[in-house]
């Protein structure tokens, strides 16, 4: 038994947005993470590695410095990573995301009791789309917006999570997950975890790997082959700096309306 999760570097929203002229993030000059849906789903992998033993391999798509990601979350206690890396890939939309991934799932093989968790959606595209896709792509049952997993045996019941409530979903595995942050609290790297995990083996998939399997066709992959167009894309402007006063008397307050009335607020 397998447990999959399906990782993505995105940007620290916290720093620098750089945008390409094409309209592409400009993923090299900014500071990355881990997606954060993402690690409720590598936690909900370990936990089902905690309680049956499995063996939990992250997958990603990015540029071959997404390597220290996966070794990131090896130190967490995931046992191998899968890189899928290749110029062919890249600027792929959802659509063209979820055939690689599904790909790469298939070159690395199904079993009937494996179980592959996504993240809910990634912070850069808020999409939500590419683990319901690569289910679709590979023809097995999936369950969204999931809050709790109980596994029994082949049988997988989660709580899944809707606007005014929850509603409780079984299904057979093999199956697709996608876990939002109400799910679980990830764990922190542990110090024996970070000693080994450039022990674990990394595998990378290049576009040679993968191009015989029927979903990776030229046309509909990267950035030409993505049917997603962006209309404009831009750095949002820096917020104005704040100002704070100092005191706690009535002139600080005074000084306070003063400033406002003049900016016609009050």
């Amino acid at each position: 038994m397998k447990a999959i999760v399906c990782v993505k570097q995105v940007p620290d929203t916290s720093g620098k947005v750089a945008v390409n002229p094409d309209g592409t993030l400009d993923r090299a000059s900014m500071l990355t993470i881990v997606n954060p849906d993402d690690m409720n789903a590598v936690e909900a992998a370990l936990k089902l590695k905690d309680e049956t033993g499995c063996k939990v391999v992250v997958v990603t798509m990015g540029p071959p410095p997404a390597e220290g990601m996966l070794r990131q979350l090896m130190a967490m206690g995931a046992d191998e990573g899968v890189l899928v890396s290749a110029r062919e890939f890249g600027g792929s939309d959802t659509f063209a995301t979820s055939q690689i991934l599904a790909a790469a799932l298939n070159k690395m093989g199904l079993d009937p009791d494996d179980v592959v968790f996504c993240g809910r959606q990634a912070i850069d595209g808020d999409t939500a789309q590419v683990g319901p896709q690569i289910a679709e792509k590979l023809g097995m049952p999936q369950i969204s917006y999931v809050a709790d997993i109980h596994k029994e045996g082949s049988v997988i019941v989660c709580k899944r999570m809707l606007e005014d409530g929850y509603m409780m979903v079984e299904t057979q595995t093999p199956c697709l997950l996608t876990c939002i942050k109400e799910l679980n609290q990830p764990r922190y790297m542990s110090i024996l975890g970070i000693k080994d995990c450039y022990t674990k083996p990394v595998t990378v998939y290049d576009y040679n790997a993968l191009k015989d399997d029927p979903l990776i066709d030229p046309t509909t992959i990267g950035l030409k082959g993505s049917p997603t167009n962006i209309l404009t894309s831009f750095t949002p402007p820096l917020k104005g700096v704040g100002m704070m006063l100092e005191g706690t008397g009535k002139s600080t307050t005074d000084q306070l309306v003063g400033m406002l009335a003049a900016k016609h607020v009050i």
